[in-house]
């Protein structure tokens, strides 16, 4: 199981209970709202689709949608004005994060970011201090069920994954390369397969392996602190938990 695998799972268990509906609601408006600046029409602007796909697999209300739309694509008086941005930071035990916003002000997403990390044993990096050690891709939580696995895999070669990952069930994670999102959704969809899931991540190159569970509760109590923020859209980092301090963290 890769380490963004083990991530996710802990997220998920810890996550489910813990996440505040209004933050995930107000972040999918804001996805939705950044994505509707190439173009209001989710037809026409693949990047709008996978956005309010993603808002309504997170049960955000129809009207909260559109009123995001209108925002973003500036048909709404009060058109929004956001930045997305990636912040680097250094962990405990030498683990390193890449930190998504969505903002409308640089320097009071800036500043919380910086105490978050400050108080919880990182420290903020400067541009380019973090991010060679991650590659930004393409991911996909594809649903082969009803197809022989083998077979699922060599299929979803074929729709333009670089590598492929066994996930619950019948289900597999599909990496690709960051510009080939859309285009390897598209193809998993023609091949009768259920895409459940599909984003930009930061990818860790080479995991750090962590084994003390002290340290493993550190980085995830890090996180989701980070992950508390309301500017936040998505954490990312290159750690790997051992299987032995999984039990722990759930």
């Amino acid at each position: 199981m890769s380490g963004h695998s083990k991530w996710s799972s802990i997220k998920h268990k810890k996550g489910a209970a813990d996440a505040k509906r209004g933050k995930v609601f107000t972040m999918h408006a804001k996805m939705i709202a950044i994505a509707a600046q190439g173009g209001g029409d989710p037809e026409m602007n693949p990047n709008l689709r996978s956005a309010i796909d993603r808002a309504k697999a997170a049960n955000v209300p129809n009207a909260n949608i559109d009123r995001a739309v209108k925002k973003g694509s500036g048909s709404d008086k009060n058109a929004a004005n956001y930045e997305e941005i990636t912040y680097e930071a250094m962990g405990p035990g030498g683990t390193a994060f890449m930190i998504d916003v969505i903002t409308d002000n640089k320097l009071r997403t800036l500043t919380n970011v910086k105490t978050i990390v400050n108080r919880r044993g990182g420290n903020m990096g400067s541009s380019g201090s973090v991010a060679w050690k991650f590659e930004k891709k393409a991911l996909l939580v594809v649903d082969t069920a009803g197809t022989d696995p083998d077979e699922a895999e060599l299929l979803l070669i074929d729709c333009g994954a670089d590598d492929l990952q066994p996930g619950e069930g019948s289900e597999f994670e599909l990496y690709a390369a960051a510009d080939k999102l859309a285009m390897v959704r598209k193809a998993a969809e023609e091949a009768g397969f259920k895409v459940k899931k599909d984003e930009l991540i930061w990818k860790g190159k080479d995991e750090v392996k962590v084994t003390d569970a002290a340290l493993a509760k550190k980085i995830v109590i890090l996180v989701e602190a980070i992950e508390e923020d309301e500017d936040v859209s998505q954490v990312f980092s290159n750690v790997d938990f051992d299987d032995s301090v999984l039990a722990e963290l759930g």
